[in-house]
């Protein structure tokens, strides 16, 4: 069920500067049971909301890892996003849309955000704190900043920061945005074109070339002015044009480069010491958005986390589709 949280006052941001009178759009799954104790908090990637039985249906349902008949599940859309929460296309105190002038957000404030949505839901622990991609920042995150809140934390197809690699993809999509010029026009379809071209980029992280070798096959009839990967690119880029903005992308690829638990924490090591929940980390063997050593490092820093992998020929994408390898190895943890 969507629902939408209004917090009256300001959340301060890591910037200094506030957002007044945020609203919080979240889905719930399941029934809080007597003593509180079957949260399952699924905090969602880059241009997913919080209905995550839509898009990781494979994970959340009857019968399955996260199973509503045995869990209360609970997912927010993060800050900056355009799915209900505040964003770049929310009014200003001027009752204006903020587009371009949306101020800047971090992990940590989304982190912040959430604990708000927690609060309110009267949530005093959270069985399973977990997320894939971005949302593994945000779990990780949220993991050192209330230590004591979470008691099994997973962390898919993630690291333990914002990497120059990807910063330096982040980037060049950003660029990709601003080359088309009515993203300047702050309109609610600026831009759009270029968020295309910027979200045909990110699909290349996503996957591989072995996924794409195997998926967008080349024969000798084929129009080479219309092979698969062609179309494919530009279908994807038509298909999240339908759908989301060009100004949450950005501001959300920026608030992915500020991830970094160490900063005014004293560095890396202090701040992932500072995690309290039994934790697994799961990595996909293929991944080149988040490489393995992403994820030996985590397992390195975080104290008795334990470090799985899925195999597949789908890169980082994999936590999305490789539903039996993830099941398994969450059940399996979680029996531990």
């Amino acid at each position: 069920m969507l629902n939408t949280y209004k917090h009256t006052g300001k959340l301060t941001l890591d910037s200094g500067e506030h957002l007044e009178n945020v609203e919080i759009a979240y889905h719930t799954y399941g029934k809080l049971n007597s003593d509180r104790s079957n949260v399952v908090w699924i905090c969602h990637a880059l241009t997913a909301n919080s209905d995550v039985a839509d898009w990781w249906s494979g994970m959340t349902g009857k019968e399955k890892c996260f199973d509503p008949e045995k869990h209360f599940i609970v997912s927010a859309n993060i800050l900056g996003s355009c799915y209900g929460t505040t964003g770049p296309l929310s009014e200003d105190k001027n009752g204006k849309k903020y587009y371009r002038k949306f101020p800047d957000v971090t992990i940590r404030d989304m982190v912040k955000a959430h604990i708000l949505l927690r609060e309110h839901l009267g949530i005093d622990k959270i069985k399973i704190l977990t997320g894939g991609s971005i949302g593994s920042f945000q779990a990780l995150e949220w993991a050192i900043i209330e230590p004591d809140i979470i008691e099994n934390l997973i962390l898919i197809a993630g690291g333990a920061m914002s990497t120059p690699w990807t910063t330096g993809l982040n980037e060049a999509q950003r660029m990709a945005i601003r080359a088309d010029k009515t993203f300047f026009d702050d309109y609610d379809r600026g831009g759009l074109e270029g968020m295309k071209a910027a979200r045909a980029m990110a699909l290349l992280s996503y996957r591989n070339a072995k996924a794409y070798n195997k998926t967008q096959p080349i024969t000798e009839e084929d129009d080479y002015k219309n092979l698969k990967a062609i179309t494919y690119q530009q279908y994807q880029g038509e298909k999240l044009a339908k759908r989301f903005n060009a100004y949450s992308y950005y501001t959300i690829t920026k608030a992915f480069d500020s991830h970094h638990p160490g900063r005014g924490r004293g560095g890396l090591d202090k701040a992932l010491q500072k995690i309290k929940a039994k934790t697994l980390i799961v990595g996909i063997d293929s991944d080149i958005l988040f490489p393995q050593e992403d994820q030996h490092l985590l397992n390195k820093k975080i104290p008795g986390s334990e470090l799985n992998w899925i195999s597949s020929d789908f890169g980082h994408d994999g936590f999305l589709l490789e539903f039996e390898q993830l099941t398994n190895i969450i059940n399996k943890f979680l029996k531990s």
